[in-house]
């Protein structure tokens, strides 16, 4: 582990625990369906999402829990393949793949768990609300850029040095 990109396991930890602490606390004090202003355009509004991202088949009558929670394994499987192979530098591609991880696993936790995703981010203008999401989502979503950041700028970097 110390002579690969594993040993940055404590990013995809910190997001894993934060997104685990946040939906505990968005449970706990949160009434479901009703915001909570925060700022301007920012609420915190309790939602539940038995789908994926924008709630893709969330009606699809349950089968979709054990499909996104194996799509989810066989996915952070892959990624730890993938930072075995990286050097022992964090890099922004080995910090996506953490971060991506730490969200897929944060929402697989309560997939598991609770056959469901606790949402509570709820940004808005006016009428409009974008769909609520989590720290894992955060997660994924800033890993996502960073390794898109490293595909085009990153991996040109290195095949200059090299």
């Amino acid at each position: 582990m110390r002579d690969s990109a594993l040993r940055y396991y404590w990013l995809g930890m910190a997001v894993l625990l934060l997104d685990l602490a946040s939906k505990w606390a968005a449970n706990a004090w949160l009434t479901l369906h009703e915001p909570l202003p925060v700022l301007p355009h920012f609420n915190l509004t309790l939602n539940y999402n038995t789908g994926a991202a924008f709630s893709f088949l969330a009606e699809a009558g349950g089968w979709q829990r054990w499909g996104f929670t194996v799509l989810a394994v066989v996915m952070v499987a892959g990624l730890l393949w993938w930072l075995r192979r990286l050097p022992p530098r964090l890099t922004c591609e080995s910090a996506g793949l953490w971060l991506v991880i730490g969200g897929a696993l944060g929402n697989l936790v309560e997939r598991i768990y609770d056959g469901r995703v606790t949402d509570f981010f709820d940004f808005y203008w006016g009428d409009w609300h974008y769909a609520t999401f989590n720290v894992a989502d955060v997660g994924i979503s800033v890993g996502a850029v960073c390794l898109i950041v490293h595909e085009f700028w990153g991996r040109k970097r290195q095949e200059v040095s090299q």
